[in-house]
């Protein structure tokens, strides 16, 4: 098939190491950089690309508006924009309102890894209290109403060092956590279940939708293989989704559709088909209902999240 013109011919985002990381370019140097790594930045940067690494960042955006792209979500920012984003998981930010020369400061970052809280967790029960937040931020989460306030955690975090820099991020994990006005923003989202059983029980569907999404799935099917009534197993995966059965379905046919979309140069009316849609009416319908947008326009948009590379 021959490739789409028109596309960047980088489709895949970038994964960020180390040695990008140099002080030049806003991060803190190596040697004053501990578990929580502060960054500031302007725009236009080379740090602005579509890319992703291993650890949890904190975003928020204090000059400029634009577009954002985090995962397979596409949405507008504006200062005070405040977005937490789980690792691996790609994201940009690109300016559509830039003065001449640009600006010397955009974004103001906190970068840091799983492994170290998840571990004190285990010893400090007070820690564990951001760990749903943090399982929630694979998907991305927006914070409503908090950008004054993360500006001044991010700057108290900046200013202070060991303990007392610990003490102030934590202070910064703490106000997020406990917000209640945010969205997740990328796929779809897993609540939590009631115990283990239950959550493997749910896995074990998920699984099964997702590595079958060209055949027909049925919840009624599902339902007798669980030994469960239809009626019964409907209230169980709402209750674990947050969806019903066929919303979970179409929703995660159209996160493959996304995928597709932005990484490769497949037809439109075969990606259709490849994520289980019957007719390509259908999927259009779907795919507007859930991202606002057809799949012709989410291409055409998704194109811009290479823009700020230098």
């Amino acid at each position: 098939m021959p490739a789409r013109s028109h596309l960047p011919r980088q489709l895949r985002p970038e994964l960020e190491r180390d040695l990008s990381r140099s002080p030049s370019l806003g991060y803190e140097p190596p040697e004053e950089a501990g578990w929580i790594r502060c960054l500031a930045h302007g725009f236009p940067t080379p740090l602005a690309r579509w890319h992703y690494h291993d650890e949890y960042e904190l975003h928020l955006i204090v000059a400029t508006s634009g577009k954002a792209f985090v995962g397979d979500w596409i949405g507008q920012f504006q200062p005070g924009h405040v977005v937490l984003t789980g690792p691996r998981l790609p994201h940009n930010w690109v300016s559509m309102d830039l003065p001449e020369g640009g600006v010397a400061e955009r974004d103001l970052v906190i970068q840091f890894a799983h492994e170290p809280l998840a571990r004190a967790a285990e010893a400090i029960p007070e820690l564990a209290d951001v760990l749903p937040m943090l399982e929630r931020s694979r998907h991305g989460i927006e914070f409503f109403g908090m950008g004054e306030r993360a500006q001044a955690h991010w700057q108290r975090t900046k200013a202070a060092h060991g303990v007392q820099r610990l003490a102030a991020f934590c202070a910064y994990l703490a106000d997020l956590s406990a917000s209640t006005d945010y969205r997740l923003l990328s796929s779809v989202q897993m609540q939590s279940s009631d115990d283990d059983h239950s959550l493997d029980q749910i896995a074990s569907v998920v699984s099964r939708i997702t590595d079958h999404l060209s055949e027909p799935l049925s919840a009624a099917d599902i339902a007798a293989e669980l030994g469960m009534s239809e009626s019964r197993f409907s209230r169980f995966f709402h209750r674990a989704t947050g969806n019903t059965f066929t919303e979970f379905v179409n929703r995660v046919r159209i996160n493959r559709a996304c995928q597709l979309l932005m990484e490769s140069d497949r037809l439109i009316t075969d990606i259709c088909y490849v994520v289980g849609f019957n007719n390509i009416a259908n999927f259009n319908r779907r795919f507007r209902d859930i991202k606002g947008m057809t799949p012709r326009e989410f291409r055409r948009q998704v194109e811009s999240r290479f823009a700020g590379r230098s």
